[in-house]
């Protein structure tokens, strides 16, 4: 998904199967200054056959319908919405459940509550219309970048950890990405997502799903072992230290330049320091710049930095920054870069 122009005001599809609900969700948003609703449906089938002759920059899908539910339908919706956001707007979605995450690992970019039919009110509405700009409003790169290699080392190179950084949009490129690496890859994968304390322990049992080995959240003192993924807690950084065993992960709490919490710099940072040339940096989908300054630190200890392309981005924020800053050793869509993970390590 590339850049998009956006319409003014920008056109949302509203998809329901509750019609007070779908009242209520096109008064909401009929009610702001940006956005209007373009259509509303009651099941999936009608709002794809809507996309097929009609652009919208944002897609309010529901979960729990009659016929196709949301999440069997996502990859089909957000195909249709050839760009389109996709915010999950369901009761079901609350932090940590088992649906949000999965609506983030098939490619939703964000997810929001829907309250009782008795509970809309002017909260909801305004964290509605603050959601829809959050993904109208979210920052990108402005590089004309193809996916390619970028003359900054041998992109196949063996390295002896795998750092990963993402934030929108990442979950879904994560997915993707750990399904091109094979079994047999042993080298240990650290993980910083943007993500609430309440979703860790729920996403680290998908990504040992996804990954096809075991799946931590990281703790204080935890050995950074092979065969493993360590992802870092939403309430602390993950940094690596050296140890007589090799290395271990201290939590941190300190600002990080990017303002978030987990932020990728201090993990980048931290693995360059330890592991220098024999690490591999990957920065995915993302807003904003996190993962930018650590990467400098990992380019400045020879190691190779991957990130994920415009086009496979729902946000290229992230990414785009590193690659804008000259820091990246390939460009290329996270399915790719698994491979070519698993490429270096055969």
């Amino acid at each position: 998904m590339g850049a998009r122009l956006h319409r003014s005001p920008a056109q949302v599809l509203i998809v329901d199967d509750s019609i007070v609900a779908r009242s209520i969700l096109s008064r909401m948003v009929e009610g702001t200054q940006r956005f209007r609703v373009s259509a509303a449906f009651g099941d999936v089938r009608g709002a794809l056959q809507f996309l097929d002759t009609h652009p919208v920059d944002v897609i309010l899908l529901d979960v729990e319908m009659p016929g196709i539910d949301g999440l069997t339908a996502l990859p089909q919706v957000l195909a249709a919405g050839k760009g389109a956001k996709v915010l999950v707007v369901s009761s079901s979605a609350d932090e940590g459940a088992a649906v949000s995450v999965q609506a983030l690992a098939l490619g939703a970019a964000d997810t929001l509550v829907k309250p009782g039919v008795g509970a809309f009110g002017g909260r909801f509405a305004c964290v509605l219309e603050e959601r829809l700009s959050r993904l109208i409003d979210a920052p990108e790169a402005t590089s004309g970048l193809p996916g390619r290699y970028f003359p900054a080392g041998p992109a196949a190179a063996a390295f002896d950890v795998v750092a990963i950084g993402a934030s929108t949009g990442g979950i879904h490129a994560l997915s993707q990405l750990l399904r091109a690496i094979p079994a047999r890859f042993q080298a240990p994968i650290l993980v910083t997502q943007h993500l609430p304390a309440s979703f860790m322990s729920y996403f680290a049992a998908q990504l040992a799903v996804l990954g096809g080995r075991p799946c931590d959240v990281a703790t204080d003192c935890m050995r950074v072992r092979p065969g493993r993924i360590i992802v870092a807690p939403g309430h602390a950084h993950i940094r690596v230290v050296r140890t007589s065993e090799g290395a271990a992960i201290r939590l941190s709490v300190e600002r990080a330049p990017s303002g978030c919490m987990p932020s990728v710099d201090p993990m980048f940072e931290s693995v360059a320091e330890v592991f220098g040339a024999r690490a591999l940096g990957i920065v995915l989908s993302g807003m904003g710049r996190d993962g930018c300054e650590g990467a400098r630190n990992l380019v400045d200890a020879g190691a190779r930095i991957f990130v994920q392309d415009r086009e496979s981005s729902v946000v290229w924020g992230m990414p785009g920054a590193v690659a804008n800053a000259g820091r990246a050793t390939a460009v290329l869509p996270p399915d790719q870069i698994g491979r070519l993970i698993a490429e270096a390590r055969a």
